[in-house]
């Protein structure tokens, strides 16, 4: 029996690796001749980048960045084993996680750091370059991701202004001539999964500046800003992409990628998904096991379950759902694809008890889940 595990982490408690080691313990007590092969999963989200690396059998790379309020920092990327891709958190560089409560202002913050990783990575040769945007500190548009790779942003005076949400309102002129010219070479696909445009009351201000430490003040003049700058690089570029789905993500990096990158805006669970090869694997499966911390309607609109449930469904291969939290019903559960679920909690306990005892809580679970398998499976 070919078994494949494919988790998402338990926020909290277990990462996705540590995961799939329970699941496969409690595998190998049911059912102990069993082949099995783990694929660590995520959903584009937080750890996505090391997982992909880690999956590539890659090397991480630490170099010198800026932060997002233009202090010096160390940040990492991941590189895959051939050399040819590099796996890039902006949140290592610009991310929120990088500043104390009280210095989050997203007028004087920039993704000046982030650029200087895509910068580190191409001019080491990468072909391809896989960006998470998750948890930026900023609402700049990536105009300081732009200006580390060359490009120029000018008042009407056409004088340089510093990158960052408060000048973005006085942006006149994008110059490109200065571009690095690797840039042009390397594909990149951004990790994006919300459908946020880039300004109006949806948008990465309104929707997203007050987390970031805005104001009602301040969502207001950094969303007269991103409709300023979205207006000046229809105008340089061609396009008018402010629409477009996910252009407000990361306060306005996703159009910024568009415009500066040419990039292209993709679900994180399918990226995830194809670069770890995961529909052979489950081709050759004859049951997968997933799991993450809490499976809930959320879990159903395109997260790691979801993508595997799809995948699973196509090959007519059952599909195992162990989580903490089960709070889908069993119609819910039918129509999704998911041939079992089961919560691993085997009596009444609080967060902290699930969280410390989560390991040999999947593996438990994992048993009973795989002995009930193997034993229908033979009758």
């Amino acid at each position: 029996m070919y078994i494949l595990i494919a988790p998402d982490k338990f926020r909290g408690s277990l990462e996705a690796s540590e995961v799939c080691q329970s699941v496969a313990e409690g595998i190998r007590l049911a059912y102990p001749d069993a082949e099995i092969i783990s694929v660590p999963l995520a959903d584009g989200g937080e750890g996505t980048m090391r997982i992909l690396t880690e999956q590539s059998k890659g090397k991480f790379v630490t170099t010198v960045v800026h932060d997002p309020l233009g202090r010096y920092i160390e940040a990492e990327y991941g590189l895959s084993g051939d050399g040819n891709t590099a796996f890039i958190e902006m949140a290592a560089a610009s991310g929120l996680n990088l500043l104390k409560p009280e210095e989050r202002n997203p007028l004087l913050t920039n993704t000046y750091g982030t650029g200087e990783l895509i910068l580190y990575a191409i001019n080491s040769g990468v072909k391809k370059i896989i960006l998470g945007i998750g948890g930026s500190a900023t609402t700049e548009a990536g105009i300081g991701m732009a200006s580390a790779l060359g490009y120029k942003f000018l008042d009407e005076n056409e004088k340089e202004v510093m990158a960052n949400g408060e000048n973005i309102s006085s942006i006149k002129f994008i110059k490109t001539e200065n571009v690095n010219p690797l840039l042009k070479s390397v594909e990149f696909i951004v990790a994006c999964d919300v459908t946020n445009p880039l300004y109006g009351k949806s948008g990465a201000a309104y929707i997203y500046g007050p987390q970031k430490g805005a104001d009602k003040s301040m969502v207001f003049q950094l969303d007269n800003g991103l409709k300023n700058i979205a207006k000046v690089a229809s105008e340089t570029f061609g396009e008018d992409i402010s629409d477009n789905p996910g252009a407000g993500a990361a306060g306005g990096l996703g159009a910024g990628a568009l415009w500066f990158l040419n990039a292209e805006l993709r679900e994180g669970v399918s990226i995830v998904m194809e670069q770890t090869n995961i529909a052979e694997h489950i081709q050759k499966a004859d049951l997968v096991i997933t799991g993450e911390g809490k499976v809930d309607e959320q879990t159903l609109q395109g997260k790691v379950v979801k993508g595997l449930a799809d995948l699973c469904q196509k090959n007519n291969v059952p599909l195992a759902v162990v989580c903490g939290t089960l709070m889908i019903s069993p119609e819910e559960t039918q129509k999704a694809g998911i041939t079992y679920a089961v919560s691993v909690l085997n009596r009444p306990m609080n967060l902290q008890q699930a969280e410390t005892e989560a390991f040999s809580l999947v593996r438990d679970a994992t048993f009973h889940l795989v002995r009930l398998f193997f034993n229908k499976s033979r009758n």
